[in-house]
């Protein structure tokens, strides 16, 4: 948990994960996001420009919520999303498919590797390295 200062509004707050906003603009987001929510389910198809036109919501948090995989674009869309690794086309998220695949089988990976070191190598101590009590003497 980390103190952040919320990117909407400025005001400090604990920050556990997601988009760095405090409480209260995360509240007004779920708002905004149930909005265009129950606008595609009326309007199925509308474009981002029309959803942000009707509703008053940013492009921005539009391309947010489609980034956050919340939202998807539709298959005849002209409107794409890039995969930030390879370019691909997406039509949701971050990355496609492929790119999702290859960078889980990397994190797995590193993290056998982790998980198949001793730890005392982990820990940067060699096993040729002992420890030792002092004498009880010398306990204050």
């Amino acid at each position: 948990m980390y103190a952040k200062n919320c990117a909407r509004c400025g005001k400090m707050f604990a920050h556990l994960s997601g988009p760095p906003l405090c409480p209260a603009c995360r509240e007004e987001d779920e708002k905004d996001f149930k909005r265009v929510k129950e606008y595609l389910y009326d309007h199925r198809g509308a474009s981002m420009t029309e959803v942000s036109e009707a509703l008053n919501i940013s492009i921005s948090k539009l391309k947010r919520f489609l980034k956050e995989g919340r939202i998807e674009i539709m298959e005849d869309s002209n409107f794409v999303l890039q995969c930030e690794r390879c370019g691909a086309s997406i039509r949701s998220g971050q990355y496609c498919d492929a790119c999702s695949k290859e960078l889980a089988d990397e994190l797995k990976g590193v993290a056998s590797q982790v998980k198949d070191k001793r730890p005392d190598e982990a820990d940067g101590y060699k096993k040729a390295e002992k420890m030792r009590y002092l004498s009880r003497d010398n306990i204050r």
